[in-house]
């Protein structure tokens, strides 16, 4: 299968996040961000052993992988990540703080072609160039 319904739906999926977590944290009878992340997030495991069993996967076998060390790193780039975005979100608006937070998509980029030697084109440079001009067009009051 592609990966482009994948991504999309990923799309699809994370854009109702910021919206949903603005209004969870905010007004008079709001979750503070740090318990709305520990709620999100066990909702995130719950549903991921789910299909982590449903898939027949043996995820104990690989937490001695050579590779789990990565992937110990991402999760705590994960959790300090996503625990500044959802503080944000309780104290900004969604229309300046997603599109910063979005930013990552154009750093992701940047780094997998100066670390990962992943090729850059014209067409990509012209895309994150653009990247950039979109959200501080759209983050700037």
């Amino acid at each position: 299968m592609s990966y482009l319904p994948w991504a999309i739906l990923a799309l699809a999926a994370y854009a109702l996040v910021a919206p949903f977590m603005r209004v969870a944290t905010t007004g008079t009878a709001k979750i503070p961000s740090n318990v709305a992340t520990m709620m999100a997030n066990t909702i995130l495991v719950v549903l991921t052993a789910a299909v982590v069993i449903y898939n027949q996967e043996n995820a104990v076998a690989y937490v001695t992988h050579p590779k789990a060390g990565y992937v110990a790193i991402a999760g705590v780039c994960l959790t300090v990540g996503i625990l500044a975005y959802y503080r944000a979100l309780s104290l900004g608006p969604v229309s300046v703080v997603s599109p910063i937070f979005g930013m990552f998509l154009v750093l992701s980029s940047v780094l997998g072609i100066v670390f990962l030697n992943e090729s850059v084109t014209a067409r990509k440079a012209l895309g994150i160039g653009l990247g950039i001009v979109a959200v501080y067009l759209v983050s700037v009051e």
